[in-house]
């Protein structure tokens, strides 16, 4: 454990922002599994809802960090083709 006060604030924060980042990581994941249930499905309506909403989820953790950006355009790609396979 750290002894000055400066690094036992950083431990403080960067514990919440880890739990912060496990969040948008995980919430992006379960999406995802979503988003192919729905392709197996074959919902149409439902597959565009799911996702809308995981590339919105992936904007969103890119922007605050918690994903590389790379990451998150290829994941949205990888949902695109999915999405495209899933709606013929």
């Amino acid at each position: 454990m750290p002894n000055i006060q400066q690094q036992k604030k950083r431990v403080r924060t960067a514990a919440k922002q880890r739990l912060e980042n496990l969040r948008y990581q995980s919430t992006a994941k379960t999406l995802a599994k979503r988003l192919a249930t729905a392709v197996e499905a074959g919902d149409k309506q439902r597959i565009e809802t799911e996702h809308r909403e995981l590339v919105r989820w992936l904007d969103r953790a890119a922007a605050r960090g918690a994903l590389h950006r790379n990451t998150a355009a290829r994941r949205k790609a990888q949902a695109a083709r999915l999405v495209s396979s899933g709606s013929r």
